[in-house]
């Protein structure tokens, strides 16, 4: 039997050319804006400087049973200082 993996990831909500991203744990079989396990944070890429809010102590929680980070939050998080 496989395991699926699952995986942090963004999730874009926000409007028509305004984009806000979700940064999510969900299924690695789950679609972009489909159903997430639990959100842990936003990134507005709008903002002059970005704006990254993560919650950390969840952040490490989901890292530490071995969730695998998107290559983008991978570097969000990095940007925060919580290991990937």
């Amino acid at each position: 039997m496989r395991q699926v993996a699952v995986r942090m990831r963004l999730s874009r909500v926000g409007s028509v050319k305004n984009p806000i991203y979700r940064v999510v744990v969900v299924d690695g079989r789950a679609r972009r804006d489909g159903r997430a396990i639990e959100t842990i944070g936003q990134y507005n890429p709008r903002t002059e400087p970005s704006t990254i809010e993560i919650d950390e102590a969840k952040a490490k929680d989901w890292l530490a049973k071995g969730v695998q980070p998107s290559r983008t939050v991978k570097r969000l998080l990095a940007i925060k200082g919580i290991g990937a």
